[in-house]
């Protein structure tokens, strides 16, 4: 029996089984038909909103295109009104421009007929003119240029002197603040050596051993040295005569040398020349790193030390070169320093400045270009190398430092006492000078004067008026700078008097 209840029980469970799933899906069917129901209910609830919503918009849209419409209307009402109006105003202006071209042809006609009958009163009162004056319009007219030209010639003149006058005076005033400066820091001794030629001896007997047999002395001498020993009759003086000073020196060492010792042949005589040489060449140097150390140059080529020590024994003017070379280069120094100016560049040029003058018997060329082509090839910077080359306004241009050592040279070779020169050679400056001024036509007399320094002019006042007189003055001066060596500088005074001379009766 129990195996009946089991089959029974399992069949009775899956039917009750069966009716409740039957039972839940039917509630779970339910369930979701109430929610479709929802959702489709608040589905048209949500497009009837929608639906209104949108009506409204295109109300609104439309709304906001006739009043667009309107206000485009409007805008074309007031475009088209302007329009007319600016047509109205053109043709209104059309109207005037004809009105007044026809006016303009009628002026234009009447202007030209007015210049036609000008052109005759013109032509009648030339005619009229010509007939009083004796000239004509071609005479008239040049005189009235003559007149114009004059005229504005003398107004040139009086502005460039007017211009110059101001300039010059600033100028002057600022260079003599720097040369003063320049003059109260550096205070050298006044140079006062010159080369010595004449050699003092013991006694005439001395004259004789010189010479030695057959004058194999003199000859052996002259041949080893170079110069020209001269033997006259002054009584206890032999003289050196040669165009290199250097060969000098060792020919004044070398006899000073034979004369003590006492020996004099030949042989004697090349030995002790040879001495001298290098007792010479020993002094060119130290002199040299002498005066670049007291300068304070340092790190010079000894090329340049030697050819710098060489300008010992070389004057002008009786300036010894060497102490005029330490005395440009202090002043350089000081005149850059005041203007701002590299002082190294300005103190090294200055010292080399005259570097030139050591070999200007040997090479071609003026001292300064010399002397640049020397301190070139030996290393020195362009502004250094420039400098020297421009010192003397060889070169038509000048910088900074060229200007700086000009001005140092020209302070050092001015300051009295520093040069001095034959009077056959001061002679033939001061007639050359007179010459210069005398060559210019309406000039009457001149006198060279303050040694060369100034020259007074003294013109025609009949051929020379006062703007005319300033010109003359400019024009002498630059000839005196083409033509002329000089040191310093010079005056140029030009004098035009005018006498009013009568006679009571």
């Amino acid at each position: 029996m129990l195996y009946l209840y089991i089959p029974l029980a399992v069949i009775g469970g899956g039917l009750i089984g069966f009716f409740f799933r039957q039972l839940w899906m039917q509630h779970k069917l339910n369930a979701t038909k109430e929610a479709v129901d929802t959702m489709l209910s608040e589905a048209k609830t949500k497009q009837k909103e929608i639906l209104l919503e949108a009506k409204e918009q295109a109300i609104k849209l439309r709304a906001d295109v006739e009043t667009e419409n309107r206000g485009r209307r409007a805008e074309l009402l007031r475009l088209e009104k302007r329009l007319s109006q600016k047509e109205e105003s053109y043709d209104r202006k059309t109207e005037n421009i004809d009105r007044r071209d026809i006016a303009l042809k009628k002026k234009e006609s009447e202007i030209e007929q007015i210049r036609s009958n000008l052109e005759d009163i013109k032509t009648k009162q030339l005619q009229k003119l010509e007939l009083i004056s004796s000239m004509t319009s071609k005479q008239a007219k040049e005189l009235l240029l003559e007149m114009v030209e004059s005229e504005a010639s003398n107004d040139i003149g009086r502005r460039i002197y007017e211009t110059e006058s101001r300039l010059k005076m600033e100028a002057e005033q600022r260079a003599r603040e720097l040369v003063m400066l320049a003059a109260h820091r550096y205070a050298a001794d006044v140079v006062s050596e010159s080369t010595v030629s004449a050699i003092a001896l013991p006694s005439d007997e001395m004259k004789g051993r010189l010479i030695g047999r057959e004058g194999r002395n003199i000859r052996a001498l002259e041949a080893a040295t170079g110069v020209d020993l001269i033997i006259d009759d002054t009584p206890e003086v032999v003289t050196i005569s040669s165009f290199d000073p250097v060969r000098r020196e060792i020919a004044k060492v070398a006899l000073q040398k034979l004369i003590v010792d006492g020996r004099i042949h030949p042989g004697r005589i090349e030995e002790i020349v040879n001495k001298a040489r290098t007792e010479v060449e020993t002094t060119i140097y130290n002199e040299g790193e002498q005066a670049s150390y007291k300068v304070g140059i340092g790190g010079l080529n000894p090329e340049l030390i030697k050819l710098l020590g060489r300008l010992k024994y070389r004057f002008s003017y009786g300036q010894n070169v060497l102490t005029h070379s330490v005395e440009v280069a202090y002043i350089s120094g000081m005149l850059a320093s005041e203007l701002g100016a590299d002082v190294t560049i300005a103190k090294t040029a200055g010292l080399l400045h005259d570097l030139g003058k050591a070999v200007d018997h040997e090479v071609e060329g003026t001292h300064a270009a010399i002397g640049a082509d020397i301190v070139k090839r030996l290393g020195k910077s362009s502004q250094v190398v420039r400098a020297i080359a421009e010192h003397h306004n060889d070169e038509g241009s000048i910088d900074l430092y060229g200007l700086i050592v000009s001005t140092a040279d020209a302070i050092s070779c001015a300051r009295p006492g520093a040069r001095r020169e034959s009077m056959e050679r001061y002679v033939k400056r001061l007639e050359a000078l007179e010459n210069v001024a005398n060559s210019f036509s309406g000039v009457d007399k001149s006198f060279a004067i303050q040694a060369g320094r100034e020259v007074r002019i003294i013109v025609k006042p009949e051929e020379i008026d006062d703007l005319q007189a300033m010109r003359l003055a400019r024009d002498i001066v630059k000839k005196i700078e083409e033509s002329l060596e000089y040191p310093g500088q010079i005056k140029v005074t030009l004098i035009r008097e005018t006498r009013a001379v009568d006679y009571a009766k």
